[in-house]
C-alpha cells in the first residue's frame, strides 16, 4: 500500500511537469506563471510553502512535549499572523508595486524601491547562502523518512527526490509548481484530518476530553494558557513562526503571481482556513506526544524528539492511513523545496548576474533559469549527502535571518513613502547582525534560536523608520525624490 501511494505521488508529479512544460514560454511564465494564478492555486501554492514536513517530523513533537497544548497559540498565530493578516495586509499593494516596477523578485523590488542597484547583489547572496542549506535539511529529513518506513537507501531516497524535483521544476517552472502545490495541499488538508482523527480516537487517548484530562493528571501545566517553560519561549515561537513569512522571498513571491484584485480576497480566506488546519493538527499530534511515551525516545543514546511522531504513526494507525500520512508529509517537504529552489535559483539567474550588469537574451535567461535550478538541485543534493555538522545550524537560524534582513524593508517599503535607503539598508543590516551576531555569541544554542529570529524581525521594525526620519531630517530628502521619481504621483499607501 505504502508503495502504491508513494507511485501514485511520483506518477502525479510526472504529470505536473509535462502539462507545466505547454504553459512555460519565457522568463515570466516560469518565474511567475504570467502573474495569472487563480485564488486557490496562489493560497495552496502559499500554504504549502509555509508549512514543511519539519512541522510534523520534528517541530511538533518537539515543541507539543514540552508546551503541551498551549503550543496551540503557535498555530493560531501561523493562521491570523502568517496566514490571514499576510494576505490582507500585504497582498495588494505588493501586486500592484510589482506590476508598476516590473519586477519578478524580492531583491528586484528592494533595489527598484530603494535605487539601490548594490540592494539586489546583497539580497541575492543572503537568499543564496541560506536556503541552499535550508533545502538541503529537507531533503535530509525526508530521505530518513524514506529509509525508515519504505526501507529505501537513504542516498538512493535522495536522488530520487531531487530527481522528481528536478523534472516537474525545470520543465514547468512555477505553474508546475503551483499545480503540483494545489494537489499536495489538497494530500496536507484531508491527511491532517484523518491524522487527528485517528490519534484521538487511539486507546492512548480515548477521545478529546480524555485526551485533556490525561494531560492535566500528568502536569497541569500541560493545558494551562501557558506550557511549562514560560510565556516568554512561547512568546518569541509564536513571532519567529508567525511573522516570519512577511519576509521570506518564497512567500512574498506568491504575492506577485496572482491573477488580479479579485482573487485577493478568497485567497486569503483560503489560506486562513488551510493554515489552521494544519498548524493545529501539527501542534495538536505534538501535544498529544506525552500520553504514548513516558520519555522521549532515544538514538544512539540521547533523546530525539523526531522520533515521536513518526513512531506514534506507526502505532496509532492502520497501514492504509499511515500512507496517506506518508503522503502527507512527503507533500509537505516536496512543495517548500519547489518553492526553496525557484527562489534560490532566481537569487542567482536573475538578481546577482542582472545586479552585476550582465546582459541576457530573453530566451537565454529561461535556459539559465532552468541551468540554476538543475545547479541548486544538485548543490543541496551533494550537502544532504555529505550531513556536515553546519548545516544543522544554517538550517535552524535561516528562518530567523532572512526575514530578519527582508521584512522591515519590505514592508515599510510598501507603506511609508518617507523610508530611505539608509533606513532600508539599516533595518536589513541589524536584522543581519542580531540573528548571526547572538547565534556566535551564544554558540548556537537552539533553545534561544527562536528568541534571536524573533529579535531580528521585530527590531528593525523600529531601526527603519527612526534611521528614515532621522535620514529626511538632518541628512538628505534624496531617498523621498527618488521614491517619487520611481513610483510616480500614484500612492502605494493602501486602507487595510
Amino acid at each position: 500500500m505504502k508503495f502504491f501511494i508513494l507511485f501514485l505521488y511520483i506518477l502525479s508529479q510526472i504529470v505536473v511537469g509535462i502539462i507545466g512544460m505547454k504553459k512555460t514560454k519565457n522568463l515570466n511564465d516560469f518565474l511567475l506563471a504570467g502573474r495569472n494564478m487563480g485564488p486557490w492555486m496562489s493560497a495552496f501554492a502559499y500554504g504549502t510553502a509555509y508549512f514543511s514536513a519539519v512541522i510534523f517530523i520534528g517541530y511538533a513533537g518537539k515543541i507539543g512535549w514540552g508546551f503541551g497544548l498551549s503550543g496551540l497559540w503557535i498555530a493560531i498565530g501561523n493562521s491570523l499572523i502568517g496566514g490571514y493578516l499576510a494576505w490582507r495586509v500585504l497582498a495588494k499593494p505588493t501586486k500592484e508595486i510589482t506590476r508598476r516596477l516590473n519586477v519578478r523578485t524580492l531583491p528586484e523590488l528592494l533595489a527598484a524601491r530603494y535605487n539601490s542597484p548594490f540592494y539586489r547583489i546583497f539580497s541575492a547572496f543572503i537568499i543564496f547562502i541560506f536556503l541552499v542549506p535550508y533545502s538541503a535539511s529537507v531533503y535530509m529529513g525526508l530521505s530518513y523518512l524514506f529509509e525508515s518506513v519504505f526501507n529505501i537507501n537513504y542516498q538512493l531516497a535522495l536522488i530520487i527526490m531531487a530527481g522528481l524535483t528536478a523534472f516537474y521544476l525545470i520543465l514547468g517552472g512555477y505553474f508546475a509548481v503551483s499545480l503540483s502545490d494545489f494537489i499536495q495541499g489538497i494530500i496536507m488538508f484531508s491527511g491532517s484530518l484523518i491524522m487527528v482523527y485517528s490519534i484521538t480516537s487511539h486507546p492512548s487517548v480515548g477521545g478529546l476530553v480524555s485526551g485533556i484530562r490525561k494531560l492535566y493528571q500528568i502536569n497541569p501545566k500541560l493545558v494551562s494558557p501557558v506550557g511549562p517553560p514560560g510565556f516568554w519561549p512561547l512568546f518569541f515561537l509564536v513571532v519567529l513562526t508567525s511573522l516570519g513569512p512577511w519576509g521570506l522571498p518564497q512567500m512574498v513571491h506568491k504575492f506577485y503571481s496572482i491573477k488580479d484584485e479579485k482573487s485577493i480576497k478568497p485567497a486569503t480566506v483560503i489560506t486562513t482556513v488551510f493554515s489552521l488546519v494544519i498548524s493545529f493538527t501539527a501542534y495538536f499530534i505534538g501535544s498529544m506526544t506525552r500520553l504514548f511515551f513516558t520519555s522521549i525516545p532515544l538514538e544512539g543514546g540521547k533523546p530525539n524528539p523526531d522520533l515521536m511522531v513518526p513512531k506514534i504513526i506507526q502505532m496509532a494507525m492502520p497501514e492504509a492511513i499511515a500512507a496517506i500520512i506518508l503522503a502527507l508529509v512527503i507533500s509537505a517537504s516536496m512543495s517548500t523545496l519547489s518553492s526553496l529552489v525557484l527562489i534560490s535559483s532566481s537569487a542567482v539567474s536573475i538578481d546577482l548576474i542582472e545586479g552585476l550588469g550582465i546582459k541576457i537574451s530573453g530566451k537565454s535567461k529561461v535556459t539559465l533559469m532552468r541551468l540554476f535550478c538543475l545547479i541548486f538541485i544538485g548543490l543541496s543534493l551533494i550537502i544532504a549527502i555529505l550531513k556536515p555538522s553546519i548545516i544543522i545550524t544554517l538550517m535552524a537560524i535561516s528562518w530567523g535571518t532572512v526575514a530578519g534582513t527582508f521584512l522591515a524593508p519590505y514592508v515599510f517599503g510598501l507603506f511609508r513613502k518617507d523610508t530611505t535607503k539608509l533606513g532600508a539598508w539599516a533595518g536589513s543590516l541589524t536584522g543581519l547582525a542580531i540573528s548571526l551576531g547572538l547565534s556566535i555569541i551564544y554558540k548556537f544554542d537552539s533553545g534561544k534560536i527562536p528568541m534571536f529570529g524573533s529579535l531580528a524581525m521585530l527590531l528593525p521594525l523600529i531601526v527603519v523608520p527612526v534611521v528614515s526620519k532621522l535620514d529626511n531630517l538632518f541628512i538628505t530628502k534624496r531617498e523621498s525624490l527618488a521614491y517619487h521619481d520611481i513610483m510616480g504621483s500614484q500612492r502605494v499607501e493602501e486602507d487595510f
